[in-house]
């Protein structure tokens, strides 16, 4: 497998043969409305050209409507004949966008060789969820490829810890940058990333926790710095904790 962060929730990966685009959030620096009137919307540039983004692209996985993961540029540049995966509920509005491939992931969907499940996740506690909406995660599994748990914009909750005890992911991709809604967390923020990476550490296994969505919106609380900073002071193994920058490729080997 071979990840490679691209902004925010944004990723491309390589996997069973088969290249992934996740959350297409392709916006330039500051077009887009500030959340907390700090700063206008993202904080950074795309590490690269979108055209290099969406070569070679077999299939976009849409987690949720919010416009800092499928935002009006990815609308406009994304093939109208790509095929989509999304949550439940989303399909009608992806398809009032002009696309003619959409899938609704309800459990469990086979696609040419991949196999994702649909994961319970929560964009906040609380009265927040009303206004979020609803969220998922997947987990990603195919032939000698390491599984892939990918937990969406989700705070800490027992549903998340429950999936990785199920599923036994070798790589989980957290979303940790504390983003606050009037004042309530709506995705992890250090202490739950650092409770991530102790039920990982606890399970036994070699689990790699790759912590991603900074540095980009201006509601967020946590740094990349902020992170690693604590997974160091709390003796995480640097081996099983990575927090990529924009445009970095990670590679996971394949088994056998």
């Amino acid at each position: 497998m071979k990840l490679q962060l691209i902004r925010n929730a944004t990723l491309k990966l390589a996997y069973a043969g088969r290249s992934i685009l996740v959350d297409p959030y392709f916006a330039p620096r500051h077009s887009l409305p500030s959340y907390t009137g700090r700063s206008a919307n993202p904080l950074v540039d795309l590490p690269l050209p979108v055209e290099d983004i969406l070569d070679g692209i077999d299939l976009v996985v849409v987690s949720h409507l919010h416009s800092d993961h499928f935002d009006g540029v990815a609308k406009s540049r994304l093939p109208k004949d790509i095929p989509i995966l999304c949550q439940p509920g989303d399909e009608g509005e992806i398809a009032k966008a002009g696309f003619c491939r959409v899938m609704p992931l309800v459990d469990v969907i086979e696609w040419q060789g991949l196999h994702f499940r649909r994961c319970e996740a929560s964009h906040g506690l609380g009265p927040v969820v009303e206004v979020m909406g609803k969220v998922m995660g997947f987990v990603l599994r195919a032939g000698h490829e390491p599984s892939l748990y990918w937990t969406g914009d989700t705070v800490l909750y027992p549903p998340v810890l429950d999936t990785m005890a199920r599923e036994r992911p070798e790589v989980i991709v957290s979303h940790s940058c504390g983003a606050l809604w009037d004042g309530s967390l709506i995705v992890m923020d250090r202490d739950q990333t650092l409770s991530l990476l102790q039920a990982a550490l606890a399970a036994g296994e070699e689990t790699v926790v790759i912590a991603t969505h900074m540095d980009c919106l201006d509601h967020a609380t946590v740094t990349r710095a902020d992170l690693l900073k604590a997974a160091l002071q709390n003796g995480i193994p640097p081996h099983r904790f990575r927090v990529p920058q924009d445009g970095e490729v990670l590679l996971f080997p394949s088994h056998g």
